[in-house]
């Protein structure tokens, strides 16, 4: 019996970090690994990133089977480039490493 005086702070403090992290997840600041088993596919799915500087970075993207380059600044994102048929050697090449 004595392993029980200190179950209920020990299930406190489960209940606690367990509520933490639901409410930073739905805040955006932790993203949990789980699979999207229902709804749609998702069309789009961020490939890479390069950060330039502070406020400037290169995003590849995979937009319904087409591979993107967006550029962004201080003073907005561009369009760089498109691509149709690379997404699936780009997609590879990021798993890889």
């Amino acid at each position: 019996m004595e392993w029980m005086d200190p179950m209920p702070a020990v299930l406190a403090v489960l209940a606690v970090l367990a509520g933490t992290l639901w409410w930073l997840s739905r805040k955006g600041v932790v993203r949990l690994n789980r699979t999207r088993s229902r709804g749609k596919p998702r069309r789009l799915e961020p490939i890479e990133r390069l950060a330039l500087g502070p406020h400037h970075a290169l995003h590849l993207v995979a937009l319904d089977g087409r591979t993107i380059l967006v550029g962004q600044s201080q003073a907005g994102l561009s369009l760089i480039e498109s691509c149709e048929p690379a997404a699936a050697a780009f997609r590879a090449a990021a798993d890889r490493g």
